[in-house]
């Protein structure tokens, strides 16, 4: 999802929503202790969808522990390569592409979990 604004509990909830929809099995989220993810709604909600997602929070002020930060890294290296965006429509489009092709390489998206930080984490084929 790309959003203009900052993360809210609206937000978050409309993420999941989409996470579980396209999931066939249940879906296990690691998050970071960021303010809205540990909000009421959000947590309402959680509890209302425990058969379909659960949560795992990354100790506070740990980024080496969180995946997203090494997934985080690897689009800003795409984004800045080759043409640089000029335009905030410029910007969506490499970060739309780069996510899209990102869906289709699943060794890639495995690879943000073998770092060593991250050996807490078990990923299965």
């Amino acid at each position: 999802m790309i959003y203009p604004d900052t993360m809210n509990q609206q937000r978050l909830i409309r993420f999941m929503e989409r996470l579980i929809r396209v999931s066939k099995q249940k879906v296990f989220l690691i998050l970071d202790n960021l303010k809205v993810h540990h909000g009421k709604l959000a947590a309402a909600w959680l509890e209302h969808h425990k058969d379909k997602i659960e949560v795992f929070f990354l100790p506070p002020h740990a980024p080496e522990y969180n995946p997203d930060e090494y997934l985080n890294h690897a689009l800003k290296i795409s984004v800045y390569s080759g043409q640089l965006p000029y335009t905030r429509e410029d910007l969506c489009h490499k970060i739309q592409s780069f996510m899209r092709k990102l869906q289709h390489r699943l060794s890639l998206v495995s690879s943000f979990f073998f770092h060593p930080t991250l050996s807490y984490l078990y990923v299965r084929k």
